[in-house]
């Protein structure tokens, strides 16, 4: 298994991340990035909403582990579609973690999420000017988008000086966005795939229980490596250590036969 993606500027992206969507700021948020570290994780995912990138930056500044060595994400809020709007917010972020640079940042939905589906192509674009200025500065060594579609993406080439070099999306079997995931791969862009266990709701699922038992493997260790043959980058969350180990333990290949079989389920999450 590669242990890295590459993104179109050349940096790699160690190839299972972190995240800390839903873990709250304080000792969780501290504790669970302390634990991943130290299970071998270089790469964590967080964002100005998930209101926990203070925490975050102090575990990796307290964990010993060189900077350059840990790959950090995290997203303009989606509510931003402005540029003074993305420059605070990213003067907040920066703050916040205590560091001078991220090495990805993400507009974090193409809409507000209390007016999702709406046309926000001008404030993208407004945004997107504020990140390449960011990308330029040094402050983001890579910058990208979150949960955008094929007509978000184009909408914002159309204008862009940069491409976004990340898609990340809700991805998981079941649900696997085929068509803004081939687009995304045609295009140079790394898609990269949060709630790969589905929030958990995978997790009883039959069918794909009996394939994990016939691999000796955990459900969470055949969706997260399902994640990763569809060429997609996971990021599984868990607080408890344990499944952390068993999270980035996915050094085994699923089928073709088993694959295409994964690809025709629908409702992994009933």
């Amino acid at each position: 298994m590669a242990e890295h993606f590459t993104l179109a500027n050349g940096d790699q992206i160690p190839a299972i991340g972190f995240g800390t969507w839903q873990i709250p700021d304080g000792d969780a948020a501290y504790d669970a990035v302390t634990a991943a570290l130290a299970a071998g994780y270089r790469h964590i995912d967080t964002a100005r909403t998930y209101g926990n990138e203070a925490s975050v930056g102090r575990a990796i500044a307290d964990s010993g582990i060189p900077r350059a060595e840990i790959f950090l994400t995290t997203k303009l809020p989606a509510e931003v579609k402005s540029y003074a709007g993305a420059v605070a917010s990213f003067e907040e972020t920066i703050t916040a973690l205590g560091m001078d640079y991220v090495d990805l940042y993400l507009i974090h939905a193409p809409w507000p999420w209390s007016a999702i589906g709406t046309d926000c192509h001008a404030g993208n674009a407004e945004v997107w000017r504020a990140m390449e200025e960011i990308h330029d500065a040094g402050r983001a060594r890579a910058i990208g988008v979150s949960n955008f579609k094929v007509a978000d993406l184009t909408a914002l080439l159309s204008g862009a000086r940069l491409s976004p070099q990340v898609n990340q999306i809700r991805f998981f079997i079941g649900h696997s966005q085929p068509e803004v995931t081939a687009y995304c791969q045609a295009n140079g862009m790394v898609v990269e795939g949060y709630s790969p266990l589905a929030t958990g709701a995978i997790l009883g699922n039959a069918e794909v229980l009996g394939i994990a038992e016939r691999y000796g493997r955990s459900v969470a260790q055949l969706c997260i490596r399902y994640v990763l043959q569809k060429g997609v980058l996971p990021l599984p969350k868990t607080t408890t250590p344990s499944r952390m180990s068993e999270n980035a333990d996915i050094d085994f290949e699923i089928s073709a036969k088993d694959m295409t079989f994964l690809d025709g389920l629908t409702d992994t999450t009933a």
